[in-house]
């Protein structure tokens, strides 16, 4: 299992934490000789993905891109990336009063979900629910 993280926003963060949660998920998911990349990054950065990619001129919290083939998900192990705004998290941590660190692992459990086929938009909130409780260390 590999788990690239690239921070371009330096803001301490227990990324060993990080990629020991994403790890489990991804044990509990059954892709444990998976491979993903996480990128940390900024508003402005996320804002031009948002746009580019789902033609929302706005921030987010996350996104991810699955790396898909014909006839299914992923190219060889690679699942995809997932791309996290450090600054939104920021904001949401304090409005859901926890830690940055909590934050950010739980929109990286969330980007996880989508680069392994659930959506919350479509599949509903319940479904998404159970998938999160199956993948999560603390399930």
């Amino acid at each position: 299992m590999e788990i690239d993280i690239q921070d371009d926003q330096n803001v301490p963060l227990d990324q060993g934490r990080l990629k020991q949660t994403l790890s489990q998920c991804m044990e509990r998911a059954g892709c444990g000789d998976s491979e993903l990349s996480l990128l940390l990054t900024n508003d402005e950065r996320m804002c031009d993905l948002n746009t580019h990619y789902r033609q929302k001129p706005t921030t987010t919290d996350v996104l991810s891109f699955r790396q898909e083939i014909e006839g299914g998900p992923g190219l060889g192990n690679l699942l995809g990336d997932i791309v996290i705004s450090i600054p939104t998290a920021q904001r949401q941590a304090l409005e859901n009063d926890q830690s940055l660190d909590d934050e950010v692992s739980f929109l990286a459990i969330h980007g996880l979900l989508h680069l392994l086929g659930h959506d919350h938009e479509s599949d509903g909130w319940e479904s998404w629910e159970r998938a999160l409780k199956e993948v999560s260390p603390n399930g």
